[in-house]
Formats: structure tokens, sequence, C-alpha cells
């Protein structure tokens, strides 16, 4: 049995790009960790959606929980920062944002959590953070950090595959009508080419898992959203691969398993 540290910037966040990978890893027998940033704050829910007197964290806290439960994970942990809202927003910069956040620290933070479990692999983000988002950055930077004071031997930083997004987005378009799909055509905004992905690994026997665990996160991901509205074979084409970076591999897909040999 291996561990599997999966960090992630909010609530959600672990079973869109991740969730195949955990569930993978559970099913296998290895250990899995779910690490959040941040509470998810400044995600926005339709109005009359939360209970009286509830704060959004705390219905995304027990969702996360519930997601992280269908996912396999063994261990979920928050490291307390508060979300820091898309690109621009004000939010940036409020104090305990996690984008203001000193990088050592937090990495300190996320370290202490690689070591006690004695983590095999570490999952992360690209460096733009899939789509630029400051928070996903900031796992980028605290978790490549992190890595280096646990000595964790294997990280991967989670993106999307650009070139197969823009390959199937015209089908998913006549398979989802009236479902907004993301603007993929935006160079550099979603993801990275394929010729700098290295890991690619096919996650479709564990669909089913990681379309309930996005179902958990109902405050975030409605059924009329692109995750949810698409057809099956729509989400296949879609979520039914997860693609990583590992330094050090490459050019091209050199694996197909992030567990592989542990």
């Amino acid at each position: 049995m291996a561990t599997l540290v999966s960090f992630h910037a909010h609530p959600d966040d672990e079973c869109i790009g991740c969730g195949g990978v955990m569930r993978k890893a559970h099913e296998e027998g290895h250990r899995v960790v779910l690490v959040v940033a941040t509470r998810g704050e400044h995600g926005e829910v339709p109005d009359g959606f939360l209970d009286e007197g509830e704060q959004l964290w705390q219905r995304r806290v027990v969702e996360t929980h519930a997601s992280a439960k269908i996912l396999g994970a063994d261990r979920v942990e928050f490291l307390g920062y508060t979300d820091s809202g898309m690109i621009g927003e004000p939010t940036n910069d409020l104090p305990g944002s996690f984008w203001t956040a000193d990088v050592e620290r937090a990495a300190q933070q996320l370290a202490a959590i690689l070591t006690e479990e004695n983590a095999d692999v570490l999952t992360i983000y690209d460096d733009n953070g899939g789509y630029g988002h400051p928070d996903h950055i900031q796992v980028h930077r605290v978790g490549k950090r992190a890595a280096e004071l646990a000595g964790t031997p294997r990280v991967y930083q989670n993106t999307m595959n650009a070139d197969h997004m823009r390959r199937g987005m015209a089908a998913l378009a006549s398979q989802a009508e009236g479902v907004e799909l993301p603007d993929v055509e935006a160079e550099g905004q979603f993801g990275k080419p394929e010729s700098e992905i290295t890991a690619a690994v096919d996650v479709t026997r564990y669909l089913a898992a990681k379309r309930e665990a996005m179902r958990a996160h109902a405050s975030q991901i409605s059924e009329q959203s692109f995750f949810l509205a698409m057809p099956e074979e729509g989400f296949a084409y879609a979520f039914g691969t997860e693609w990583f970076i590992r330094e050090g591999q490459g050019p091209g897909i050199t694996e197909t398993d992030l567990m592989a040999g542990l």
C-alpha cells in the first residue's frame, strides 16, 4: 500500500480533475488523503439555497466530506486559508486569502501532512493553475515547495489537455445543446498543449463515482452545469482521462498510472 495526497484549492476541485485517480488508488488498496487550501467562501449559490444562518463555507465543508467518501479518501484536511475569488477580484488581496499566503509557511503546513503520511505521490496543479485562478496557481507553488520540504518522490501537476478539449468541443456542443461550454479556444486559458503532458490516466471505470462526487457539491455544481448536463458519452470524453505533467518525464505521455510500482 502506498499513499496518494491530492492537494486542491477549493471544495469541488478534487472531483473534477483528480476524482478518477483518487478512486482508482482507493480501489487498488492505496491510502488516499485529500488536502484543501480553502473552504470556498466566495463561491456562489442561488438565493434560498442555504439554511437560515448557514454560511456557504459550512455547506461546502460538508459537501467535501461527502465527495471524499465517494472517492475513497481516508483523510480530509483543510489548511484554513480563505478563498481568494477569481483573478482580479478585490478578494484576491484580503488578509488571510490563499493568494496572499506566504508560500513557505503554507508549504510547511502541507509538508507536515506529507511527512506524517509518508506520502509517495502528491497531485497539485500546473503553473497556470489549469485556467489562471489565483488559488490554483498558489496550489502549484505551495505544493512544489512542500514536496521539496517533505521529500515526496512523485509530484504530478494536474492539468487539462487543451488539444483534446478543442478536438471534442464541436461534438460536445451538439450533444449538450443549451449547456454553456467553456471557451477552450482562448489561447493559454485552459490547460496545457498535449505536447507538454507526460501522464494520461484512463479513469472511465470510475466515472460513475466521479459524477456522484460532483453531485455531492450541489452548492457549486448544478444539474444544469457543463459537468452534469451533458450526456454520458460527452462526459466520458471530457472527464474519462485525467492529465498530468511530471517533471523529468516525457517528451510525450510516458505514464498511465500515478501509483505504478508502488
